[in-house]
């Protein structure tokens, strides 16, 4: 392999733009919900221990994704980009699994000195049995790749998003009570059985993050490009005029209050969430990564929700059924329960 610092094209070389990690702890997550979903994606087995996705261009500008065994030398080279360093990262041969034509993912940077990326012809060899080039998902209209890609803007900017929202509004609880229990003395369980009362037939069966978050339903436009989604991915140093990849996408319109009752979404992603607990998911659905103080950040998909939240704060869930909304779940007296057992089965960064 070789770095876009040459200019000389060379058929057999692949002028490295950018890589990311495939592994269970940390992966793109717009290729799907878990890590064999993701895997699935690129027709890859669930290798335990995951793969380093390196993309390039060969000699003649065709894009290419090599996919490589060595997590821990893609994982250094993708630190040093991130911090702005030089770094060639050129895997062994000995630890290529294969190499697959096209791109999972937009990049937004080209190799200087080739033609324009494109997909490699086909090989007149192979008559029609090469695997079709990869390409991103679409992402122009609202669908689950949009919304694991909105969820994991708002971990990423968790400070603006959380600012949205008083404490006194996430925090709330049936009858006023505060996320630790009564107020003043009152009895919680009092509060929640007439909170259960106004929420109808089913409001026996709600916690109170449910409750919660009927009291606010903040809607925000999530915009975001998709290179957002792929986690742990970082460039190198091309020297080429780079385009919007999307890894500085913000969110937009964040948090306007809109009360209204309990989204039967929202309760059916608190309830799947809670079943991972019991019968734990494929690796990946639910991942734990670093946030400040002694807190973790989590996500968590499921079918056609996505989940964000802080284990010490409140959380965020995403609907394919919303488009661009952004639904909050108030911390109430059960949301840290479940937010430190998803935690605790979760995976992490190595």
């Amino acid at each position: 392999m070789a770095g876009t610092s040459d200019t000389v094209a060379d058929d057999d070389a692949l002028y490295v733009l950018t890589a990311v990690l495939l592994t269970p702890a940390q992966f793109p997550s717009l290729l799907g919900d878990d890590y064999p979903a993701a895997c699935a994606a690129l027709t890859l087995e669930p290798y335990d221990e995951g793969y380093g996705l390196v993309l390039g261009q060969d000699g003649s500008g065709a894009r290419w994704t090599v996919v490589v065994e060595d997590v821990s030398l893609v994982a250094v080279a993708i630190a040093a980009w991130d911090c702005g360093m030089e770094y060639d990262l050129s895997p062994d041969d000995r630890s290529v699994v294969c190499s697959l034509p096209g791109w999972p993912l937009a990049v937004g940077v080209a190799a200087p000195g080739v033609a324009a990326p494109h997909d490699p012809l086909p090989e007149p060899e192979a008559e029609g049995t090469d695997p079709a080039p990869l390409a991103p998902p679409d992402t122009e209209s609202w669908g689950p790749a949009q919304r694991r890609m909105g969820a994991d803007e708002i971990a990423h900017q968790w400070v603006a998003w959380r600012e949205q929202i008083d404490d006194e509004t996430a925090f709330i609880t049936p009858g006023g009570a505060d996320g630790a229990g009564g107020k003043d003395g009152d009895d919680v369980d009092a509060e929640e059985d007439s909170a259960d009362a106004d929420a109808g037939p089913e409001g026996e069966d709600q916690d109170d993050e449910l409750n919660a978050a009927a009291k606010v339903e903040p809607k925000a436009e999530v915009d975001v490009e998709a290179d957002s989604a792929a986690g742990g991915a970082g460039k190198a140093d091309t020297g080429a005029e780079a385009e919007s990849d999307g890894s500085d996408a913000t969110a937009e319109n964040p948090a306007k209050e809109t009360p209204s009752g309990v989204h039967p979404g929202v309760r059916r992603a608190l309830a799947e969430a809670r079943a991972y607990v019991d019968t734990p998911p494929p690796p990946g659905r639910v991942r734990s990564s670093f946030a400040t103080g002694d807190a973790r950040m989590l996500r968590a998909d499921g079918p056609g929700w996505s989940l964000v939240a802080r284990t010490d704060d409140i959380a965020f869930i995403l609907l394919d059924e919303e488009p661009g909304e952004v639904l909050p779940v108030g911390r109430g007296t059960r949301l840290p329960g479940l937010l430190k057992a998803l935690d605790a089965l979760a995976v992490r960064p190595g």
